[in-house]
């Protein structure tokens, strides 16, 4: 019988160690890699193609949900986490298995018993969930076989690009599947701020509003950068700066 294989991806080694001492009595599962953060992660994913992923959802630089905004196939996911009470909440809402540090074996075992039952759609909603309940403070970004880390500070605007946004910081520009709609709602909404449909700008940028034609406005962001206002975002606008 063919073993399932199975990689870890945890930055706590403890957690490591508890996990592959849970696994060595499974007889159907193979350990094939241990890695403590998200790049090497997704690396081992992408060209080990394991079975099933213990991932950790908060890890430095890149989080678990990140990696996940990566994948274009997901294997089977059973999340670890210290906390928290919000990610815990989508885990059940979406019936996407987690273990809750520290675990017991008996627990262990349950999520084990379950992760063949779930699918991809599972992930995809967990996914959004997850990130609709936290401001973002960085993007992350699949670039050729590179994958690129914008922190939140250093971008200027977005661009809808219909399932796509562009992201403009002052060093260049970046294209990530993700809708205006979604981004929007994980934006923190004391710095970013819609101004039209296409289009969301970092107010830290902005430098001028202006009267465009006879009743259109448009905002200037540093490095003379001119973006329509929409009548109805205007006032939005107005009420966001105060005015």
């Amino acid at each position: 019988m063919t073993k399932l294989k199975a990689i870890i991806i945890e930055d706590e080694p403890l957690a490591r160690d508890l996990i592959k001492n849970f696994l060595s009595s499974e007889k159907d599962i193979e350990l094939i890699g241990e890695f403590d953060n998200g790049f090497s992660g997704l690396k081992a994913i992408n060209e080990l193609k394991p079975d099933i992923v213990f991932l950790d959802v908060q890890m430095p630089k890149l989080t678990g949900i990140e990696l996940l905004e990566l994948l274009d196939e997901y294997p089977k996911i059973i999340f670890t986490t210290a906390y928290d009470e919000f990610a815990i909440k989508a885990f059940e809402l979406n019936a996407v298995d987690y273990l809750l540090k520290p675990f017991s074996k008996e627990r262990f075992k349950q999520a084990l018993s379950k992760v063949g039952t779930k699918t991809s759609n599972n992930i995809e909603q967990l996914k959004n969930h997850v990130l609709k309940s936290t401001a973002i403070n960085k993007i992350v970004v699949k670039s050729s076989n590179n994958v690129v880390v914008i922190p939140i500070n250093d971008i200027i605007y977005f661009e809808s690009e219909d399932d796509y946004v562009m992201i403009y910081t002052r060093t260049g520009k970046h294209l990530k599947h993700i809708t205006m709609k979604v981004l929007e709602e994980q934006l923190d909404a004391s710095k970013f701020v819609r101004i039209h449909r296409s289009f969301i700008i970092n107010v830290d940028e902005l430098t001028k509003i202006e009267k465009f034609g006879k009743d259109n406005y448009q905002v200037i962001l540093n490095g003379n950068i001119k973006l329509s206002v929409s009548r109805l975002r205007y006032q939005e606008l107005k009420q966001f700066l105060n005015l």
